[in-house]
């Protein structure tokens, strides 16, 4: 759908390493008529704005949430659960030798560990299934306890209630401008709590589901990564945003998931570790150099997707000038 193909960020962020906030006010009038158009902001955060920035981030508790174990995992009556694992986004699990599935998650204790490496508690406090083609789309109200006992939400929406995550298999690294900035850590013992409105939870809800094949049978893992780089203009592949909130773009991929609606001007060919190519028509609306950066010739080539690209960019930049 032609919604699903474009990104709009409607919000003022500002980020510093592992650390995002995003509010939801519009500067121009004639940006604010397309907010029913769009499906989400496009902000330059990896994961939410609790989950690694205001509350997980503060002096209280020192360092973001950078992850969450399976193993350690309590039910709501406070027996221990075994076996817990992922199956997409549902959670899997044993109490004794009785099965443990979906909403029987509800009120279950979780350990997760801090960028600092020190450990915190946390608790589902509600389970929601998605439906029709989100089925398997499992969306989950998570909280954190606090240094004095309380719990408050991992997730909060641009108003500052809190919003739901997604669970998803492995975790990220969240550094910005080094050598492994926002890779995708195939780390089998964690999952990470994907806040809604971030770039992992987005590029799930846009089809790129890490657990899903396309029609062909082809796992979508690649695609989704590659767009959690491209929601953030990660051209250098570092973690490092080249992006700011208020830019437009349309994507689509050869995999059939989104299809091209837009004769917007090229953008970036991109798959896990970046960009593979990109054009002066991007979003930073500046040069963008990346060290040691070859591009592929002929970019915008959908031949590519054939040898490695996952998704194509477009930006109404300088040929419509929005």
């Amino acid at each position: 759908m032609r919604t699903l193909q474009r990104l709009f960020a409607a919000s003022v962020a500002a980020m510093a390493v592992g650390c995002g906030v995003e509010s939801t006010g519009l500067e121009a009038p004639a940006l604010r008529t397309r907010m029913a158009e769009v499906v989400s902001p496009n902000g330059r955060n990896l994961n939410g704005r609790n989950l690694n920035g205001r509350n997980l981030n503060n002096s209280e508790l020192g360092g973001m949430l950078v992850s969450v174990a399976y193993a350690g995992v309590h039910a709501a009556t406070g027996k221990p659960l075994t076996g817990v694992r992922l199956e997409g986004s549902a959670f899997v699990g044993l109490e004794g030798a009785n099965p443990v599935v979906g909403n029987g998650f509800a009120g279950a204790r979780f350990v997760g560990t801090r960028g600092d490496g020190a450990s915190v508690d946390l608790r589902v406090d509600s389970i929601t299934q998605g439906s029709g083609a989100d089925s398997d789309l499992w969306s989950y109200r998570v909280s954190y306890q606090d240094e004095a006992g309380g719990w408050r939400p991992v997730c909060q929406d641009a108003s500052g209630a809190a919003a739901s995550a997604i669970a998803v298999a492995g975790r990220w690294n969240y550094l910005q401008g080094v050598r492994g900035g926002g890779e995708k850590v195939d780390d089998a013992s964690a999952f990470t709590f994907a806040c809604e409105g971030a770039a992992i939870a987005k590029c799930m809800h846009f089809g790129y589901k890490p657990w899903a094949t396309d029609a062909s049978g082809q796992s979508l893992a690649g695609h989704h990564q590659a767009c959690t780089r491209m929601v953030r203009a990660d051209f250098c592949g570092d973690g490092e945003s080249h992006t700011s909130d208020g830019q437009w773009v349309n994507l689509y991929d050869g995999a059939g998931i989104q299809a091209d609606s837009e004769s917007w001007g090229l953008e970036a060919e991109w798959n896990e570790a970046g960009a593979r190519c990109f054009t002066s028509e991007t979003r930073a609306h500046v040069p963008v150099t990346c060290s040691g950066f070859t591009a592929i010739p002929d970019c915008g080539d959908t031949a590519h997707f054939q040898s490695g690209t996952r998704l194509i960019s477009e930006s109404p930049y300088g040929a419509s000038g929005l």
